[in-house]
């Protein structure tokens, strides 16, 4: 009896694990996204994207670096707030929760795999993460995978995208409206 006791309290006390994100995009590209969290690949990634989105950090961020055959990348939740941050510095911020070590896997990047945007830094890994539109294996083993699309990648082809080799948006940026945690 105090084994199943432990057993339920232990489980009581530990935070539930996503499985998955809900991503409203609004501006020029308008509907939802999808994402299934990949714990077991990077349980460490997955915990902190999680954690932000319940939160209600990724609320508003836009998708400020986005390049036609390659990615779209967003989640700066200190410059990247449509109303409120600096859309300028958009990129450059992370959270105030700490960088984390990488958790790489064999998992290729593929059109609608989610991967964490880091600097050169393997290590640097924090809130951002980009949505591939097309494989590129360059990234293989390179960038922690989190997740993959399982619905919506009709509105990520839509997203707007930048302009030069960085992708940097122009004018009104797409961005997440509302980013939920599903169980």
């Amino acid at each position: 009896m105090r084994k199943l006791a432990f057993a339920l309290a232990m489980l009581a006390a530990s935070p539930a694990l996503a499985t998955g994100l809900k991503i409203e995009v609004a501006g020029e590209a308008s509907g939802v996204i999808t994402i299934d969290l990949l714990e077991d690949v990077a349980p460490k990634h997955v915990e902190q994207i999680a954690a932000l989105a319940a939160e209600g950090q990724y609320d508003g961020v836009a998708f400020h670096r986005v390049i036609e055959g390659f990615m779209a990348q967003t989640g700066d939740v200190v410059n990247g707030k449509v109303e409120g941050g600096n859309m300028a510095m958009a990129g450059t911020g992370g959270s105030d929760r700490a960088d984390l070590k990488a958790e790489f896997s064999d998992i290729p990047y593929e059109r609608g795999i989610v991967g964490m945007a880091r600097s050169q830094s393997p290590d640097s890994a924090n809130s951002q993460f980009f949505i591939m539109f097309t494989e590129y294996p360059s990234l293989n083993g390179q960038y922690t995978v989190v997740g993959r699309v399982t619905d919506g990648l009709d509105v990520l082809d839509a997203i707007k995208l930048g302009k030069g080799r960085n992708g940097a948006v122009i004018g009104a940026p797409d961005y997440m409206k509302s980013v939920t945690v599903t169980e």
